[in-house]
């Protein structure tokens, strides 16, 4: 049995999907229990993004609608709203470090219900994705069958800002029950980039620790021969997602001028949520110094931004501080639209310095696009010596607005790493290969109890 706490959204959902139709197609037994949210369209609620998958699905939409959200008490099938590990003001889902004892026992209780009623003590073992509520439960509800943790990320950037004096009432107490959590898995798994700081935040022995990379879907991830013009006019003008703050999907739509200057030049683009941990903000400055010294046209598509949410400075806020023209907003799209997407791309950027993998790289590489990242954790593991694209210093925008313009000043360069990525992506990083070695993890941790 296959757990997520979170509803449909960011790059975890899409690993916990594809892992468990890998596990699926190899012959696994899989059920896997998800929160899920019916308010937001498909791509937010569990039936319909994790189709094709033995699913149990929690629903947080009643929830919604109670005074305190993360507090509901409901009937079999819902809970309360998930807690995040990003503290986002004014998000219905509070950060964890906020929730006093109280609310935490509400959230146990009801995923102790829900995968009582999935099956969970029937199980041979128990994949759950992060650390989270769902690991108390299953501690109650299913304490003989062994458990492998599957960490992300997100939660050893919550467990580094309580580390660093985080301001929230209950940290500690969430930091002790996270380490807790952790102690009693029989084995965590970890991208290549974060095992170090794994060890260090959660304070396990490095050893139960398992290194094991995201990955792509081969058949879904490679080269497509698009007409750019059309994919980006359609995106960004017919069919347009793009959104400010306050505003809803499709409130930005750009106009045949915009359009114009983007067939010009090459574009560059950014796939991801608006997060503080991405370093939007950055990526912009950078690329307004970059289009300076160029004296080219150049374009750069941000996709992505689950709707309503972001932290910190919103795209469209940075993009008027600093008067930067050329820079576009494409909205949110599913994870089967992004191969289109990409292909129409020349470079991909990903700006942030604590990804613990990197999953859109591989993708792009997969789509024969060349990418710049932080050199730091597994960007730098993806990238580093493998000709495939460029690194910048982490956090630092004159090196970044420095890649920037090296990557595209040269579109020949850009092309021979393009073609080196494909070769690169699906020799290191296809799923099946990646669902096999977790096969392999979880039969051993049920051998093993």
């Amino acid at each position: 049995m296959s757990g997520t706490l979170f509803f449909p959204r960011g790059g975890s959902a899409f690993v916990a999907r594809s892992l468990a139709r890998g596990l699926t197609e190899r012959g696994v037994q899989v059920k896997l229990v998800a929160g899920s949210r019916h308010d937001l369209g498909p791509m937010s609620d569990a039936r319909s993004f994790y189709a094709g998958i033995d699913l149990h699905a929690v629903d947080f939409t009643p929830a919604l609608a109670a005074p305190d959200p993360m507090r509901f008490a409901g009937p079999p099938g819902t809970a309360p709203l998930h807690p995040s590990f990003e503290d986002r003001p004014d998000a219905p889902d509070r950060v964890f470090g906020e929730l006093d004892e109280a609310a935490y026992r509400v959230h146990l209780d009801a995923w102790a219900r829900e995968l009582d009623a999935a099956g969970a003590p029937r199980a041979d073992v128990l994949h759950l994705h992060h650390l989270t509520p769902l690991n108390a439960a299953a501690a109650l509800v299913a304490p003989s069958v062994p458990v492998v943790g599957h960490l992300h990320g997100t939660e050893l950037l919550m467990l580094a800002a309580i580390a660093a004096g985080g301001r929230w009432p209950y940290a500690a107490e969430w930091a002790d029950r996270i380490r807790g959590w952790a102690a009693r898995c029989d084995e965590l798994v970890v991208a290549p980039g974060n095992r170090d700081r794994a060890t260090r935040l959660l304070d396990v022995d490095r050893e139960r620790l398992t290194t094991l990379p995201n990955g792509f879907q081969p058949e879904l991830f490679r080269p497509i021969d698009v007409d750019r013009h059309a994919v980006w006019r359609r995106v960004l003008v017919d069919e347009p997602r793009g959104w400010a703050p306050g505003g809803e999907a499709g409130s930005i739509r750009y106009d045949a001028a915009a359009m114009a200057a983007l067939a010009d030049g090459p574009v560059v683009v950014y796939v991801g949520r608006f997060t503080e941990a991405k370093r939007l903000p950055l990526l912009l400055e950078a690329f307004a110094d970059a289009r300076v010294t160029l004296g080219a046209p150049a374009s750069l598509v941000l996709v992505g931004g689950h709707p309503g949410e972001w932290e910190g400075e919103h795209p469209v806020e940075a993009i008027e501080r600093l008067g930067l023209a050329g820079v576009m907003l494409a909205g949110w799209y599913e994870h089967s639209e992004l191969p289109e997407l990409l292909s129409a791309s020349d470079l991909l950027v990903l700006p942030s310095s604590d990804e613990s993998f990197g999953q859109v790289i591989v993708e792009a590489m997969a789509c024969g696009v060349p990418v710049i990242a932080a050199d730091a954790l597994g960007p730098a593991r993806i990238v580093a010596d493998r000709d495939v694209g460029w690194l910048f210093a982490p956090d630092d925008r004159e090196s970044l607005a420095d890649t920037l313009v090296r990557a595209l000043a040269d579109p020949e360069e850009r092309a021979r790493r393009g073609r080196r990525a494909v070769e690169d992506a699906h020799g290191r990083f296809a799923w099946p290969a990646i669902a096999a070695r977790l096969e392999e993890i979880l039969r051993r941790a049920a051998v093993t109890d």
